[in-house]
């Protein structure tokens, strides 16, 4: 199924009627933090920052895993 993202405001769809700059995209993703989908599956939203709970010592990328950054360390609180 071709989805596309409106170029403007961003809403993704696969009707593209419905978008005022539809542009054609490759997979969608649904962020399961905030529910919008999404292009980029490296998606980050209010939701998922405040569940971060790490940062990349190496680049500053924030992650609610250890496991999504390569040189971890836990955010203090």
């Amino acid at each position: 199924m071709t989805t596309y993202e409106c170029k403007t405001c961003g809403k993704v769809t696969v009707d593209k009627g419905h978008l005022c700059a539809p542009t054609e995209i490759g997979k969608v993703y649904d962020c399961e933090h905030c529910g919008k989908q999404v292009s980029n599956a490296e998606h980050v939203c209010k939701p998922k920052v405040a569940e971060f709970k790490y940062f990349c010592n190496d680049c500053g990328r924030g992650a609610v895993s250890d496991r999504d950054v390569c040189n971890p360390l836990p955010i203090s609180e």
